[in-house]
């Protein structure tokens, strides 16, 4: 079945642009042009990706975010202004899984939903075998994408379950930012990129307010990371 993408984009050209390139690649796609029509479709509908503007009419692109977020955690890739890094850092704090810096080459946004795809697909495969982790009072679930911290759910988004997995399961190991980059992000390290450093710290603040110690998942400075 091919992958269900819902762009929400009030530039009709450039949405148009975005849904036959994708629609050439054998994904499905529907198209929203306002903040309010693309919530409801996005609450309504089973997406596999969710392209989402920031500026939009009716209703900004984060705060769909926030209320996808509060009862969904399908992909959800975020366009923005070039050069608006606020834009960026507060679409990772509010849980996107991705940026696409507007004006934007169709190679490269090709190259990043397709990865985005590929994690998904990775964790359904994986979803077909129980398996979990569990380390003192934290416990993760993969066939349930479910994560527990002394019985208290932890709500995180696909790719932040993955990063945590990764961590969890290499634990009091460092995880370098190339090797979480290659394994997590599905693409190379970059030292101007900032978007892991962004879902750690989500991930942090995540296991913090539901009761963890801050220093359980330490920056190692110049390193990586590592939960110990």
């Amino acid at each position: 079945m091919s992958a269900r993408i819902l762009i929400i984009e009030d530039d009709i050209v450039l949405g148009a642009q975005v849904a036959r390139l994708l629609e050439e690649r054998g994904f499905n796609t529907e198209q929203c042009r306002d903040g309010q029509s693309g919530l409801q479709c996005a609450l309504q509908k089973r997406f596999d990706l969710i392209l989402l503007d920031v500026l939009l009419p009716t209703l900004n692109g984060f705060s769909i975010l926030n209320k996808i977020r509060s009862v969904k955690q399908t992909p959800i890739m975020m366009i923005t202004a070039c050069g608006a890094e606020q834009e960026r850092i507060e679409g990772y704090r509010k849980g996107a899984d991705d940026y696409l810096p507007k004006p934007f080459n169709f190679t490269e946004m090709m190259l990043r939903v397709e990865a985005i795809l590929r994690r998904s697909l990775h964790t359904l495969q994986s979803n077909t075998h129980t398996s979990t982790l569990s380390a003192d009072r934290l416990l993760l679930n993969r066939a349930k994408q479910q994560v527990f911290f002394a019985d208290c759910l932890v709500e995180l988004t696909p790719l932040q379950f993955r990063l945590l997995w990764v961590l969890v399961e290499n634990r009091s190991d460092i995880m370098s930012k190339a090797f979480l980059y290659q394994t997590v992000l599905d693409r190379a390290f970059s030292r101007y990129d900032r978007s892991l450093d962004m879902h750690v710290s989500r991930v942090r603040k995540k296991l913090v307010e539901a009761g963890m110690p801050p220093e359980r998942l330490l920056t190692m400075h110049g390193k990586g990371y590592q939960f110990s």
